[in-house]
């Protein structure tokens, strides 16, 4: 097959708004984990700009680097400075494009033109990826992680973003999200396109399996990872339920798992309910700490206001571990009986019901078939090859 790349493989030109960076690795990681997964059947490159108001003097840093097939070009570009607010905003988009520009010729100078843009989260990328089209012929698809669409949090506002995100939308040779929920979300927007895919995010089933060596412990094991975000992951209610648990079913303990804009207030509002001592907080982990921790329990908490699909969800099903969630978002696309419970949102009696039935029965879960539930919607190697078709199609119908 002929790519105008001139690769043996397709070039794939990755637009993120969210990626991990030196400051955070954790926004964006379900992004480039897409990418990870796409990578063994493709060449991935990524282009990522990150508005910087810690710069001083250079305006535009380059960090370059390259993981298998992955190549990742990360621009930090100096925030203006200037104190008259229109004109800081317009010097600021300038950079921004300007950045884009010249990250995609150091990505063309190693790795030649892209076949196909994919852009993750709109509007702005959108925009450029839509102008490019426009000049080189270069089709793009976008997938959408944000919340934003969705009627809780109903902050898809702007006539001009709202005319940009369907424009691009329309012109899209797809349209990627992680969830039904989303894609319906979306075209009640009317973000419409004729291509609609869902496409849940990846899990590394080799990091995350199940513990064979965890030892029986007389007290239940519940871990809870995020952002601590209490608006979105509502960990205030997730303490409160515990406090009453404890009056009946004392034999538990919860590790918390992140850090964030809420943890210290957090770790305080246990305190003032008294149940720090079945609590710890271990702060921001990665990698291996992440999957060690996880490996550990017993079953996953998650009493989000607001979701889309969850990837600590996915890590807890590889693990092996069961999750007691609200129904919120894509999650109830995926959590049955056999892989946990489900609640309606913000129901604490419920939440707290379910976790009496689990003390009770701690045995109720087959460990196996909930990692294969993971293995068979969620691996690298399941969603890698639904992405090179997703590509093949959107080149061949261009």
């Amino acid at each position: 097959m002929n790519f105008k790349s001139g690769m043996e493989q397709m070039h794939v030109l990755y637009l993120p708004r969210w990626y991990p960076n030196r400051y955070d690795p954790m926004p964006g990681l379900f992004i480039q984990r897409h990418g990870m997964a796409a990578s063994a059947h493709a060449n991935i490159s990524v282009l990522y700009v990150q508005p910087d108001e810690r710069a001083e003097n250079i305006k535009y840093e380059f960090y370059i680097s390259k993981e298998q097939n992955m190549f990742t070009v990360s621009v930090y570009v100096k925030k203006a400075r200037c104190k008259i607010g229109f004109l800081a905003k317009l010097t600021d988009l300038n950079r921004y494009i300007k950045a884009h520009r010249l990250g995609l010729e150091q990505i063309k100078k190693y790795r030649g033109e892209p076949d196909l843009v994919h852009v993750h989260v709109l509007t702005r990328l959108g925009i450029l990826a839509f102008i490019y089209k426009l000049f080189t012929g270069t089709p793009y698809l976008i997938t959408e992680h944000w919340t934003r669409y969705l009627a809780i949090r109903n902050e898809f506002k702007g006539c001009f973003r709202k005319w940009a995100s369907r424009l691009v939308t329309k012109k899209a040779a797809a349209v990627l999200t992680v969830s039904e929920d989303l894609k319906m979300a979306m075209l009640n927007h009317k973000l419409l396109n004729k291509n609609y895919i869902v496409l849940p995010n990846v899990v590394d089933t080799e990091l995350f399996a199940i513990n064979n060596k965890k030892e029986k412990n007389s007290k239940i094991q519940f871990v809870h990872l995020s952002c601590f975000t209490d608006s979105h992951k509502n960990i205030s209610g997730i303490i409160r339920i515990l406090k009453k648990l404890s009056e009946t079913h004392a034999e538990f303990n919860c590790t918390f798992i992140g850090d964030g804009p809420d943890f210290e207030t957090l770790k305080n509002y246990a305190v003032e309910l008294g149940i720090e001592n079945h609590l710890s907080f271990t702060g921001l982990l990665e990698g291996k700490d992440v999957a060690e921790q996880i490996k550990k329990a017993d079953v996953m908490l998650l009493f989000s206001n607001h979701e889309n699909l969850p990837v600590v969800m996915l890590e807890s099903f590889a693990s092996g571990v069961p999750v007691i969630s609200t129904k919120v978002g894509g999650i109830h696309e995926h959590l049955n009986h056999d892989l946990g419970r489900l609640v309606e949102r913000g129901d604490e009696e419920a939440f707290l019901s379910e976790l009496k039935i689990f003390m009770d029965n701690p045995e109720m879960y087959d460990q196996q078939k909930i990692r294969d539930y993971a293995i068979q919607h969620f691996s690298k190697e399941i969603i890698g090859n639904k992405l090179y078709n997703i590509y093949l199609n959107a080149l061949e119908e261009e």
